[in-house]
């Protein structure tokens, strides 16, 4: 199924499709309306609840629409937002779903704190209380979502993957390769399948003019790769990771993470993550990259996408 397949089979049952996207603030509403248009879905983010109705009676679109609505949201009160699911779910042009993202209030505030945003419901500097006073103002939406997504233990690319899931568009034949970056001292990823520690090699971090840079840059990958043991090591794991990516897809396998691990997560790893995804992707392979310590530095200044120690 490809990416606008769910949008046809809407289309073909003469009805719009349509997602409210709502939930706890900081439990990646961002993150799913980002993966919604990714997959086609015409976005509208906070636009004010007394609107909606006004843009469903404009007629059917192009495509599906997705709209994003959270405490933040213009004349927000909980039952206008009732009254505009009511109104969605009642329209007999529609198929409307409601898709409630939920995440558990330690981590809403572990994510609060690590982005030092202020929570909207919250009154004082502390987020936790605002965190329970939305969890309990949101409940009877909580109940009514036909697609609620825990966010606690999702990276930003696992949420995305579950919307795919949920749409029926991530369900490719054709084995697919995720090759990550981390460092050792948060741990090691959970879900990889194939780990390698790069520490051996000549570290970046010990120069002075390339410390504050990263595996993507020229200079960077370009001492790593001037380490005598280099050479050697890149062509004998490729080779070995292409000679089992076959044996994995016969095996039914649809997914492989691969992760390569250094001290930081910001030279060594990251270039050679690097190279190897671009010499699989060479040899025909579906490949992605994540590089987790340079997402969570990204991610740090995003108040409502997941972050932290789930980015």
């Amino acid at each position: 199924m490809d990416d606008n397949e769910t949008a046809d089979q809407t289309a073909r049952a003469g009805m719009q499709h349509v997602v409210l996207v709502t939930g706890a603030s900081g439990a990646g509403r961002t993150t799913a309306i980002r993966a919604l248009e990714d997959y086609g879905y015409e976005v509208i983010d906070n636009l004010p609840l007394s609107l909606i109705p006004r843009l469903i009676s404009g007629g059917p679109l192009e495509h599906p629409l997705a709209l994003g609505v959270n405490v933040r949201t213009r004349d927000f009160t909980l039952g206008a937002l009732t009254e505009v699911i009511d109104g969605l779910v009642a329209d007999p042009r529609l198929d409307a779903e409601l898709l409630y993202l939920d995440c558990r209030p330690a981590i809403l505030a572990q994510r609060y704190s690590e982005t030092r945003r202020r929570h909207p419901l919250a009154d004082g500097d502390s987020p936790f209380q605002g965190i329970q006073r939305e969890i309990e103002l949101l409940a009877p939406v909580r109940r009514r979502a036909d697609v609620l997504i825990d966010t606690s233990d999702l990276t930003v690319h696992e949420l995305k993957a579950e919307i795919g899931r949920w749409l029926g568009v991530d369900k490719g034949d054709v084995l697919s390769v995720s090759v990550q970056s981390f460092s050792y001292k948060r741990g090691v990823p959970r879900g990889l399948d194939l780990v390698f520690d790069v520490r051996f090699l000549q570290n970046p971090h010990w120069q002075p003019d390339l410390r504050p840079l990263t595996g993507h840059d020229t200079q960077v990958a370009a001492h790593v790769a001037a380490d005598p043991l280099y050479e050697g090591f890149l062509a004998r794991i490729t080779d070995l990771i292409t000679f089992l990516l076959p044996a994995y897809a016969a095996e039914g396998k649809a997914h492989l993470a691969v992760g390569f691990g250094c001290t930081g997560g910001r030279h060594r790893s990251v270039a050679v993550a690097e190279t190897v995804a671009k010499a699989l992707a060479g040899a025909g392979w579906r490949v992605s990259t994540r590089h987790r310590e340079l997402e969570r530095s990204a991610t740090v200044a995003e108040a409502d996408q997941i972050g932290g120690s789930t980015a």
